[in-house]
């Protein structure tokens, strides 16, 4: 039996933005798949600062709404972190679509509120991870158009829903993972510690194109991080700060 069966852990994130060391979260899913079915389990979090109307307007959560309802993000972040390292402990892969901006900004966030961090907590880094974003530019290199989730679904014809919530969002990665396999089977052959390895050398040769190509082009900044699933995030100004 193929690891596609299950279970899978999907997770996914909404932010107050796109920095993975200084941004918070604001919302968070975990989505169990296995042979009983789906459970989705969410969490909505007071961040603690101002969400801005940019971040609003894309998860629809504002700085009121979550100051009103939101969980203190100590407790929250436990949950979450619980939760996630204890699936890879048992070596059920967590699934996010764009792993590395998620589990990285789960890290700073655990860091920033003296919380172990997930690879901490397994004593190794975090493993196995799945990631559509990842296989898909893996084994269809050469297709033309973008990547984000939304636009493979289309690719592979998973129903959208309300995406840009986080467990919509989670529902739609398992999706397109489901798809993703049945059109490249040889993913499903792997086993996980070597379609694990595999990702992180596909998006390591990836981040360097795509780096040289800006480079070329003349561009400025730093440009795509080479590490996955996870980066080191810089020292995180405590949350009292």
């Amino acid at each position: 039996m193929s690891w596609i069966e299950g279970p899978l852990l999907g997770f996914d994130t909404e932010t107050t933005g796109v920095d993975v060391d200084s941004d918070r979260i604001v919302t968070a899913a975990l989505v169990r798949r296995d042979a009983s079915g789906t459970h989705i389990r969410t969490w909505l979090i007071d961040p603690g600062v101002e969400i801005p109307a940019a971040a609003s307007a894309i998860h629809g959560i504002t700085t009121a709404h979550a100051h009103a309802h939101g969980a203190p993000p100590v407790v929250a972040l436990e949950e979450i972190a619980t939760q996630v390292a204890a699936a890879l402990s048992d070596g059920i892969p967590v699934v996010a679509f764009n792993a590395c901006y998620d589990l990285s900004i789960l890290d700073a966030e655990l860091t920033r509120h003296g919380l172990a961090t997930v690879p901490d907590r397994l004593g190794r880094p975090a493993a196995p991870v799945l990631d559509p974003l990842v296989l898909d530019r893996h084994a269809d290199r050469y297709r033309r158009g973008k990547r984000k989730l939304v636009d493979l679904c289309g690719v592979y014809e998973v129903g959208t829903g309300s995406l840009h919530s986080a467990d919509v969002d989670v529902v739609a990665t398992l999706d397109v993972l489901a798809r993703l396999v049945e059109r490249f089977p040889d993913l499903a052959e792997l086993d996980l510690g070597a379609l694990h390895a595999r990702q992180v050398a596909a998006h390591r040769a990836w981040a360097e194109e795509f780096n040289a190509w800006r480079t070329g082009q003349g561009m400025a900044g730093p440009g795509a991080e080479a590490d996955w699933p996870t980066r080191t995030p810089v020292a995180a100004v405590p949350a009292s700060l």
